[in-house]
């Protein structure tokens, strides 16, 4: 059996993940997973090509070089916001008696609902998804799509929800890929693909919503009867609160983001001794240093969540499903792994709730976080292209080595001397022991983290950012502080 290529682009307005997958038949084998902060990206569609594709562009060199090969096509999702959903109908009458309906039967009644939905500006607007809800042979009503495909009819009629959204963010998305060097191999809806990697069967046909809890837009999708049902998204995620932290603490986004993803959680009457500790921001500016209580955090954070999530269960109440969801609330995306958001979520809304990893049969060695939420709609898109039997074009390179002639020694013509050897220069003079912290790294006491910028300092090679040293600084506090956060995280209702 050939074996197939699919590269996997997840834009995203936090970060934008490349998923580089080998499919032979059922085998699917993940070999390069690399995430990256993004920019032009907002409500989880492109607002500006330009912006966009140079972290696109560095994503994809990253991939080639590190796999030696030359990407030319990937496979891409949709913007999750705006989109609307309405309702629309095909019909084929005069079929003969005796006519099996087949798949291809399904796929053109399908494609007939899409093309003749009346959208209100064909220049604005585009369908970017239907899915069929039930059909009819003409005597049998609500047949679902299993069912009909092997039943003789004259008549077929189908229902299906149709899926609309901003033509505008299409095009976007093509000139971002062609402005990085790319094109779109497809273009995906992912409320159903991210949908079809997280959630088991028996969810999907017992009752399930899944939350999708991005970082600049949250969609809910609804399953019932093993069909889609109900979809709808808000402008509002995890960057929300990103800037919520920034507000209140003013400080950078970035050192707000870290800190989010260090110490976020919900519920702070939950977080025991945790929510006494003290984060201190040391300024190396005029500015005065600032503390920040773990309790003060995880209440700027539940304001937000709890505002996003009242939205998500009012779409779940609109939907008519609320009273059928048997499998209850699974959420997944960016800000999934938020400690506590499982028992928030229940206290909400009575539902029972699952943190939503990526499933499927898939195999990855060495492609870290993966396994991880934030991979979700990657995996879904892989698994998407998968069924379509898609095959990215990739070029494998060839790496000629070049001989190299090494130059003959030189002639002696007077005898050498043995070389007297000098000891090196110290380049910088040795550092006392200080008594204050060094700027950069955060020591944990019995109350007390200190979070500080660094100072530039001139070194050889790549250059680490003072979001870099914060960063390491924000993870030496995680390990100090144990497992606390992981375990609450982790926890399901």
């Amino acid at each position: 059996m050939e074996e197939k290529n699919i590269v996997a682009l997840d834009l995203g307005t936090s970060t934008i993940a490349l998923t580089v997958a080998k499919v032979n038949g059922d085998d699917v084998q993940i070999v390069y997973y690399k995430e990256m902060p993004s920019a032009g990206i907002r409500y989880s569609g492109v607002f500006n090509p330009v912006n966009a594709s140079d972290p696109v562009s560095r994503i994809i060199k990253d991939a080639e070089e590190a796999l030696d090969i030359k990407i030319t096509e990937v496979v891409v999702g949709k913007p999750k916001y705006a989109v609307r959903q309405e309702s629309n109908s095909g019909k084929v009458i005069d079929r003969g008696e005796d006519t099996d309906i087949t798949a291809e039967d399904i796929a053109a009644l399908k494609q007939s609902a899409e093309d003749s939905y009346p959208l209100e500006d064909e220049t604005k607007e585009a369908i970017y998804g239907a899915v069929a809800q039930s059909f009819s042979d003409g005597e049998n009503f609500q047949i679902i799509e299993n069912d009909i495909i092997g039943m003789a009819s004259d008549v077929l009629e189908g229902h299906f929800k149709i899926f609309i959204g901003k033509s505008k963010d299409l095009k976007n998305i093509d000139t971002t890929m062609r402005k990085s060097g790319i094109s779109a191999r497809k273009k995906y809806f992912t409320a159903d693909t991210t949908a079809k990697a997280v959630l088991s069967e028996a969810e999907m046909e017992n009752g399930v919503a899944l939350i999708d809890f991005g970082g600049g837009s949250t969609s809910v999708t609804i399953y019932h009867g093993s069909i889609l049902r109900h979809y709808a998204s808000i402008p509002f995620g995890g960057k929300n609160i990103t800037n919520d932290i920034k507000t209140e603490c003013q400080i950078s986004e970035r050192l707000a983001e870290n800190i989010k993803l260090a110490y976020g959680a919900c519920m702070p009457e939950k977080l025991q001794s945790l929510s006494e500790k003290v984060i201190h921001i040391i300024s190396n500016n005029a500015e005065p240093d600032k503390q920040v209580t773990v309790k003060y955090l995880s209440e700027i954070i539940t304001a937000r969540v709890e505002e996003i999530m009242m939205a998500m269960l009012y779409e779940i109440e609109q939907s008519g499903f609320a009273d059928l969801l048997r499998s209850g609330i699974v959420v997944t995306g960016g800000c999934a792994q938020i400690a506590n958001l499982g028992n928030f979520i229940y206290e909400l809304s009575g539902y029972r709730v699952r943190t939503g990893y990526p499933q499927g049969k898939i195999s990855a060695i060495g492609c870290d976080g993966i396994k991880d939420t934030t991979a979700a709609a990657s995996i879904g898109l892989i698994l998407a292209a998968k069924e379509d039997v898609l095959n990215c074009e990739i070029i494998e390179e060839e790496i000629e080595e070049e001989e190299i002639e090494e130059p003959a020694p030189a002639a002696k013509t007077v005898a050498e001397a043995p070389a007297k050897e000098v000891a090196p220069e110290d380049t910088e003079a040795p550092v006392a022991p200080r008594s204050q912290p060094r700027d950069g790294e955060i020591f944990a006491d019995d109350e007390i983290e200190k979070i500080a910028p660094k100072p530039k300092k001139e070194r050889k090679g790549n250059k680490r950012s003072i979001f870099d040293v914060i960063w390491r600084g924000v993870e030496k506090v995680k390990e100090e502080t144990g497992t606390l956060l992981d375990d609450l995280s982790k926890e399901e209702v």
